[in-house]
């Protein structure tokens, strides 16, 4: 395969990739990286640092438009980062030890998951209930709706910075913005309106791979020739997936059918790392 060949492959798929990502709420990396180890071959270690280059270029885009419309808590998201980033470069480091064949089960499974959460109905119930920590932190907010601004307050501070530091772990392993587990940390235990704990979550991504890149580039595994066309066809395939879900009526039946594809992809993760071919 000559280089153009394997540049303009890797472009077609990184921009499904992107594409896929935008609809399923799960981000492009969950695609790119099987695509790059199962159908090109690529070691699993380039894969997730190419992964890691388009979730930053992907998450600085869409979170400057959130943060604008004054739906991301940008407080709350700072205090958090400490946690991701800690857990982050700490995934960064185990996964030089761990083998390939192992990183590739848990990314299946991982996948899996999120696919799973992502599938879940949504609330966007607000918590009224009182926090000290998140008080003397002033991690409490508010978000714009119809009527007016919605208030809401944050709880359980501790549970949901310990969790984000798993999910920085993991993220820092299989190179994914871990956006859903960081969505179910802000939704499930501190009680955050799902709008505001998706958008500040896609606010969070970049920081969490940005941290883990650093150790990634530090052992050669971020490679211009396969970053370049990734993060380009998946900012690209970002905006139109962006595009289609405004425009179609009910998306309901567009999440199935690509949350379907992402299920299969994870089981081919999961088969091929228990055989050994990663």
């Amino acid at each position: 395969m000559t280089v153009l060949t394997f540049t303009l492959i890797l472009l077609a798929g990184a921009y499904a990739a992107g594409l896929l990502g935008s609809l399923t709420g799960l981000g492009g990396g969950f695609v790119v990286i099987p695509l790059l180890t199962l159908a090109l071959g690529v070691d699993i270690h380039y894969a997730i640092g190419a992964s890691l280059v388009s979730a930053i270029a992907t998450s600085s885009g869409s979170a400057a438009a959130y943060v604008k419309e004054g739906i991301t808590n940008m407080r709350l998201g700072i205090f958090l980062e400490i946690a991701t980033t800690i857990g982050a470069f700490t995934g960064a480091v185990l996964a030089a030890f761990i083998p390939a064949h192992f990183i590739a089960i848990l990314f299946g499974t991982v996948l899996i998951c999120s696919a799973i959460i992502s599938l879940k109905k949504k609330s966007n119930e607000v918590n009224l209930k009182k926090s000290y920590l998140a008080e003397k932190l002033k991690l409490d907010g508010n978000f714009p709706e119809a009527g007016g601004f919605v208030a809401y307050r944050v709880v359980n501070v501790v549970g949901g910075f310990g969790m984000m530091i798993v999910a920085g772990i993991i993220s820092g392993i299989l190179g994914i913005g871990s956006g859903a587990l960081k969505v179910v940390a802000m939704d499930g235990v501190m009680r955050i309106p799902f709008k505001v704990s998706t958008t500040t979550s896609n606010f969070m991504i970049g920081v969490t791979a940005a941290a883990s890149a650093v150790v990634y580039l530090q052992r050669g595994y971020i490679d211009p020739a396969i970053c370049m066309p990734v993060v380009i066809g998946v900012v690209l395939g970002a905006l139109s997936g962006s595009k289609i879900l405004v425009r179609t009526a009910s998306a309901a039946w567009l999440k199935y059918l690509f949350a379907g594809i992402i299920l299969i992809l994870a089981i081919q993760m999961i088969y091929n790392g228990i055989l050994g071919r990663v």
